[in-house]
């Protein structure tokens, strides 16, 4: 036992006398975790710059343009009433829709003539332009409906007649699991956990390969035979250093006001799977790789990728099925999906089981082949000695 923890002492030695991996491991998680915190802070996407260009100049127009300004997703960058360099104003202002009111708008309205308001959307930003075009639709259906039932009044149709033609059904959107619809509790959780994953795999990818480049792993084989406990040593230390970022990240989520505590302990728990899985493969790939510099690379090739590939932002379902068995592959994915489940969605636990089940076999698969890969390692340097 004595020599277990000695050669645990000597590992934590050797990870504290590596500033870069140290900087990496301690301060990549600590600096997202603030940085991406304070980036998704607000939350909602509002006051987004849109341009209306109001060649008809009408009251009803103008009733147009309040509605818009009433609305808090969208904010007038410019009220114009021709088109003339509208394409340089768009870009100077930023602009993600604009909006174009034809002229005689309430002429034709009011003969029945079905005016046409042109909305050009400013795609190059996906998130805004969804959030823009959303909030147009509503306020332009809102207007519509509104032009359709005064119209109706002055026409001196009865109000009740007028209700059953406009409103013939009700229609109710209820949102569940994110009702504000926050991007902050939607996507901060989900980097982090892409974050720990990618500085595990950095850390281990050093772990054997230094010892094959310096030439220690002799010693190392010599002081500590067992290759189970040998890889015990290897993680254990990242283990318990994991543990400390988890902490870290809960204490964030108290700072950013973060839905979390009621489903602590059963996240904590898939976490520290993941944390195994992670751990086993980054062993695997530093083992199988003697050098430092290519297990570091091979680890960056698979953690960089990773979050895109894990379905938490589009899903697997729409992916082609070679990159979907890829995905699978990869530990984040089936964390991601525990975490949406436990957290966004605040199902079971039980309905983990299956993200779960992958992570154990991740782990279990990269463990056996560490395993396998460090008893030939071992053979053949004690050969060459």
């Amino acid at each position: 036992m004595q020599d277990f923890t000695a050669l645990l002492k000597r590992e934590f030695k050797m990870f504290w006398q590596n500033k870069i991996l140290r900087l990496l491991f301690i301060g990549a998680p600590l600096l997202y975790g603030i940085l991406l915190g304070y980036v998704y802070g607000k939350g909602k996407v509002t006051d987004l710059p849109i341009i209306v260009v109001d060649e008809d100049r009408s009251e009803m127009s103008s009733k147009a343009i309040q509605m818009f300004e009433d609305n808090e997703v969208l904010s007038i960058a410019d009220l114009l009433y021709d088109q003339n360099n509208l394409a340089q104003i768009a870009i100077d202002k930023e602009a993600t829709c604009v909006v174009i009111i034809p002229k005689g708008f309430e002429k034709m309205v009011l003969t029945k003539k079905y005016p046409e308001i042109v909305t050009i959307v400013n795609a190059s930003n996906v998130l805004t332009a969804n959030y823009s075009s959303s909030a147009l639709q509503l306020c332009l259906g809102t207007f519509k409906v509104g032009v359709q039932m005064e119209t109706l009044r002055k026409q001196g149709t009865p109000e009740n007649l007028i209700s059953s033609q406009y409103e013939p059904f009700k229609t109710t959107f209820i949102k569940k699991y994110n009702r504000s619809t926050n991007y902050m509790y939607f996507l901060w959780p989900g980097v982090l956990a892409a974050v720990l994953q990618q500085v595990l795999l950095l850390g281990l990818a050093l772990s054997f390969a230094s010892e094959f480049e310096n030439g220690t792993f002799k010693k190392l084989v010599k002081k500590c035979p067992s290759l189970f406990k040998l890889i015990c040593v290897k993680i254990i230390p990242y283990l318990i250093m994991s543990f400390g970022i988890w902490i870290m990240y809960v204490l964030f989520t108290f700072w950013f006001r973060i839905p979390l505590s009621d489903k602590l302990f059963p996240l904590t728990f898939v976490a520290g799977i993941f944390i195994l899985a992670v751990s086993f493969m980054g062993i695997m790939v530093s083992i199988m790789v003697p050098s430092q510099l290519k297990a570091t690379e091979i680890l960056m090739v698979v953690a960089t990728p990773s979050f895109i590939l894990s379905g938490f932002t589009w899903p697997l379902s729409q992916m082609p099925v070679w990159i979907q068995g890829i995905a699978n592959s990869i530990p984040l994915t089936h964390f991601l999906q525990a975490f949406r489940i436990l957290i966004v969605e605040r199902g079971s636990f039980s309905q983990t089981y299956g993200a779960i089940y992958n992570l154990l076999i991740i782990g279990a698969v990269c463990a056996v082949l560490s395993y396998i890969a460090l008893y030939f390692k071992r053979k053949s340097i004690l050969k060459k000695a």
